[in-house]
This record gives structure tokens, sequence and C-alpha cells, in this order.
């Protein structure tokens, strides 16, 4: 059990896998910078931020979720101020330096895991995700200040949960534009980052350590 594993209950680590670590990467430092974490829980990418000197707001609605990113917390020795709304309709009380989205998606790039999960997800399931996404994405926009960063994350390997549906915003809403991200400023290998320079995450990489999940993250300024 990992609860039986040294230093877990005395908080000295947390679990995640390796991709869904890389999108808080994504951000710099966020040393002293307000950020909201949308989806929050159970709190893997709040701790990170928080770890990294962030004031951190972490926002989920989930009865189920909730009460595990409170655990999290308070296991790991940690204080966000946690909230407990939709975040397509909450506004912080003032705008922030960033928001994180970890958004609902598919979920197949956990596929190592969940080997079953291309048979248990249909398109109409994937078409309800997308609306979910990109209302996040616009509720994300009127939460930052003018050059604020919104990271987008999902745990897809599907296009239109990623690069498809990043495009297709893009053209229609001239005030978010790409940051491009390089391998170098992060520390991975070049596979890992399109020409586009976004994060896209692949089951076999890193496969000398286990692999990791297929996740797409893409960096964006609001103009």
């Amino acid at each position: 059990h990992i609860e039986d594993l040294p230093g877990y209950s005395e908080g000295d680590w947390w679990v995640q896998d390796l991709a869904a670590s890389i999108p808080v990467m994504l951000f710099g430092d966020v040393k002293n910078s307000c950020v909201a974490d949308l989806c929050a829980a159970p709190g893997g990418k709040t701790a990170q931020l928080l770890s990294k000197g962030a004031k951190v707001i972490a926002l989920d609605w989930s009865d189920r979720r909730v009460p595990i990113l409170e655990q999290n917390m308070k296991r790991l020795k940690f204080d966000p101020e946690i909230v407990v709304e939709d975040a397509r309709t909450w506004h912080p009380k003032e705008l922030l330096d960033a928001v994180l989205i970890d958004a609902p998606c598919s979920s197949t790039g956990t596929v190592r895991r969940n080997p079953d999960i291309f048979y248990t997800k249909t398109k109409k399931d994937v078409e309800k995700l997308n609306g979910t996404q990109i209302a996040l994405i616009k509720a994300a926009k009127s939460m930052v200040k003018k050059g604020g960063v919104i990271v987008f994350s999902t745990c897809s390997l599907l296009p239109q949960e990623g690069a498809d549906l990043i495009e297709s915003l893009l053209v229609e809403d001239k005030t978010l534009s790409r940051s491009p991200i390089t391998a170098e400023e992060l520390g991975l290998m070049p596979d890992l980052v399109t020409e586009e320079g976004d994060l896209r995450t692949l089951p076999f990489h890193y496969r000398n350590l286990g692999g990791m999940d297929g996740f797409y993250a893409v960096r964006l300024i609001r103009n």
C-alpha cells in the first residue's frame, strides 16, 4: 500500500504520473504569483505550484473529489485556498497571474493502466467533453490579467481534445495567443514538443522509466 511507504504519512511526497507533472513546468517561475488550479482534485498539480512558491486557489466542484484534495493538502502541510464551485462560472476577487486547466477529457492517455478506455468512451462523450474544455478556457481568460498565462492540458491522445481544439480556438479568438515551449526550457527530450511548441507525450516515451501517460498541453497568453 502506498500509505505504508516511508514518508507518506509525514507528507514528504505525493504521487503523480511523469507526464502529469509537466504542465506546471510550462509556467516557469511562479514564486509569489497568484494562480488558480481549475479541476484541482486530487491535488498533485496544486502541490507542485505551492512547492514552487505560488499562491494557489484550488478549485473543484466534485463532492467526491474535493475531500480527497483537502486530505492531500493536510497531509502535505499545504494550505491553498480551496473553492468548491463550477470553474466555468466562478470569478476571482482580483485578476490572477496565471490559470492551470487540467480539463476533464476522455482519459485515453491513461491506456497503459486502463486498456479498455477506447471501448468505454464514445464519440458523444468526447463531444460533450469538448464543450466543457472550451468553456473552461473561455472562463480562464476572464480570470487572468492581460499578459497572464493559461496552461491547458488533457490526459488524452485525441487531437480533438488537444491540438485541433486549440487551433480552432485560436482562429476564432484573437484575445488569446500561443506561447510556444521548447524542450530545452523544460529539460525534456525533443520528441515531447510539437512543431507548434505544444507538449505531446505518448505512453511509450521514457519507456526505460516505465513509460508515461499520453498528455497534451499548451501555453496560452491573454492579449
